[in-house]
């Protein structure tokens, strides 16, 4: 069992889909969790104490007072190994983030040691709200977890980001966390692509794909989060390094190529940036200026190197050489033939004629030698810990 002997405790806070977590609290126990649950007030209108007491063999706490004399809001901080927090409402966010303690709940969350994952929950409007994202980036810089919200139908009749992840994600989420399963990678090497390239036209101008680096890195700290040593090279991006990486900072498609050979060899190879397919073949020393009455210049291109394709016939070819196909139309059928010219063994493809490209979801197909697998649309760093986790289940 993978959870054998954990101690999670799980917060239940208001929302309509509250109802999840006694699937979460099933599969938690399978996986030889104890799970302890705390209700909020708001939760408690969702999930009554006697069903989450009844699947998870524990007594469920929802007073603070009644805690204090009974065992203690420290005590309760102080035992598990998680604490988890799903459904984690706006309301329940924004006290985290504020570090409020009015209740059983919060007051656990300021006091305990243990790591944090949040699950959050809410109307679309929510979760995009200015306030809703300042207290994400303030929790996640504070090392809180998270993850979700999925994208779909809501209980109002809207769909959007919002959804409370699925029990088995979350599930898989915590694994991560704290499973042994964190060292599955260990002894391995990744390398990584991520992020756009940058070709000089002259001193001032480029050519450059669309690229926010968001979902190269965010595989890179996955695949790290399960104990591979990750070299990630970056193109000109505004998203911090991931902890526990070694980044390398490059401009061009040749500098990339060069110090992807460079950190060769690799058991794992992620080509996950937007590499520009062309450069100008003459880049100008001086910036080209704009006369009066005079044409547009004529730009003389080249074809930059095609890095998936190099590493993929290289010498010291990585053993599993995973690329990433960003299509606006036909994505599944120009990702097959992409995989077998470039001689990759898998593909992830994506359609970016919406807002993927520096957008926080992203929906990818799998394409491998034994055909495709479609993946529901998820946060960036859901789609990065599913990657990870199939590529561990790969490699053995």
């Amino acid at each position: 069992m993978t959870l054998a002997d954990r101690r999670i405790l799980l917060i239940v806070s208001g929302s309509i889909s509250a109802y999840k977590v006694l699937e979460l609290t099933r599969l938690l126990r399978r996986s030889g969790a104890a799970v302890t649950g705390v209700l909020t007030a708001g939760g408690a209108r969702f999930v009554t104490r006697e069903a989450l007491a009844g699947i998870s063999g524990q007594r469920v706490h929802d007073d603070l007072w009644a805690a204090e004399a009974e065992i203690g809001h420290i005590r309760l901080a102080r035992l598990p190994d998680l604490v988890v927090v799903a459904p984690a409402s706006a309301n329940m966010l924004a006290k985290m983030a504020n570090g409020l303690a009015d209740d059983l709940a919060s007051t656990i969350l300021l006091a305990t040691r243990a790591p944090v994952l949040v699950a959050p929950a809410m109307n679309t409007a929510m979760w995009g709200h200015p306030a809703t994202r300042a207290n994400i980036a303030a929790l996640t810089a504070r090392g809180v977890r998270v993850v979700g919200p999925g994208i779909g139908a809501m209980a109002e009749p809207e769909s959007g980001p919002g959804r409370l992840a699925e029990p088995a994600e979350i599930h898989a989420a915590i694994e991560v966390l704290l499973a042994p399963a964190a060292g599955l990678l260990a002894g391995r090497h990744a390398l990584v692509t991520s992020g756009p390239t940058h070709e000089p036209i002259d001193p001032v101008r480029y050519i450059a794909n669309r690229s926010s680096g968001k979902q190269g890195h965010a595989i890179a700290a996955a695949l790290a989060t399960l104990g591979a040593r990750v070299t990630l090279v970056a193109g000109p991006v505004t998203v911090p390094d991931p902890p526990g990486v070694t980044a390398i900072h490059v401009e061009t498609a040749r500098e990339m190529l060069a110090a992807c050979e460079a950190a060769l060899p690799a058991d794992i190879a992620v080509m996950a940036a937007a590499v520009a397919d062309w450069r100008v073949a003459r880049e100008a020393t001086q910036k080209l200026k704009k006369e009066p009455g005079a044409d547009a210049p004529t730009l003389s291109m080249a074809l930059n190197p095609d890095i998936l394709a190099t590493l993929s016939r290289h010498e010291r070819r990585p053993g599993l050489v995973i690329g990433f196909a960003a299509e606006t139309e036909k994505v599944v059928e120009h990702a097959i033939a992409k995989r077998a010219r470039k001689g990759c063994d898998w593909i992830l493809a994506n359609d970016v004629s919406g807002d993927v490209m520096g957008g926080d979801a992203n929906r990818v197909h799998l394409i491998t030698a034994g055909g495709v697998e479609d993946w529901p649309q998820m946060a960036k760093e859901e789609v990065a810990r599913r990657l990870a986790t199939r590529i561990a289940d790969a490699l053995g």
